[in-house]
């Protein structure tokens, strides 16, 4: 179902100011578009099994090194791992995933958490998820990012994405030969546009930054681009330790 949001809607989603984040229930010349492969193919998500994990992974931390262990920490490590596990956090139940790697530098988890919640959420708890979770999706398409991808899809879904741009964007194909999406307009193309132009090239165009600033406003055009960021940040988490998706859960990008 087409959902369209007039930009003032769209503008305060990237520009949110005050406030606590929900809790979890769990993107002048047209540059050219990235293609993919892949589009032209069926893709079948892959069933992680125990065979998929390598060696060196610990398995209940999924990553290179153990999960944390919140006992073991002095008083100010303790303190810092209190700011991101406790009962109104959305990691209520405990460190997982690459943010459970960020607590090896309680100093850097203390200072990026905060700024991972505002740029997610917006300072109210109010940004919009829909577009939030495309910007998500079109970061971790752009960085080939699988375990960011396979666990924002159905968050995107839950969102309210459409699964016409979620197909889009996971086949990396030319929004030229999108006109007639469902959902796909001008606030849509342009954070999926920023998205893969903030990856993979030089700069942002002229035309790229000017339409997303018309549309989102300065301080959206710079949450935008801190989203794009702190989730290629988030990349460089998950490569560095080698994180896995859990046996039982599926990998949902189409990577060789």
């Amino acid at each position: 179902m087409s959902r369209r949001v007039p930009a003032l809607v769209l503008c305060s989603a990237f520009i949110a100011s005050c406030g606590a984040p929900p809790p979890d229930a769990v993107d002048e010349q047209t540059p050219a578009e990235p293609t993919n492969a892949a589009a032209s193919e069926v893709f079948v998500p892959h069933d992680v099994t125990p065979a998929d994990i390598p060696a060196d992974i610990h398995d209940e931390s999924w990553a290179r090194l153990p999960t944390v262990v919140r006992d073991t920490l002095g008083p100010e490590e303790q303190r810092v791992f209190d700011i991101i596990v406790h009962p109104e956090s959305r990691y209520g139940t405990g460190l997982r995933g690459p943010i459970g790697m960020w607590m090896y530098s309680p100093r850097m988890a203390e200072h990026m958490f905060p700024a991972s919640t505002y740029l997610r959420y917006g300072a109210d708890g109010q940004r919009d998820q829909r577009l939030t979770e495309l910007a998500i999706l079109a970061t971790a398409r752009e960085l080939d990012s699988q375990y960011e991808w396979s666990a924002h899809e159905d968050a995107a879904r839950t969102a309210g994405l459409e699964e016409e741009i979620i197909e889009l964007v996971r086949s990396g194909g030319p929004l030229t030969d999108a006109v007639a999406l469902p959902g796909l307009d001008e606030s849509e193309r342009t954070i999926i546009r920023v998205a893969r132009e903030l990856v993979n090239d030089p700069k942002l165009s002229r035309e790229a930054f000017e339409t997303a600033q018309r549309l989102f406003g300065n301080e959206g055009v710079m949450d935008l681009a801190g989203l794009v960021g702190y989730y290629t940040f988030v990349n460089y988490t998950l490569k560095t330790f080698d994180v896995q998706r859990a046996p039982g859960t599926q990998l949902l990008l189409p990577l060789p």
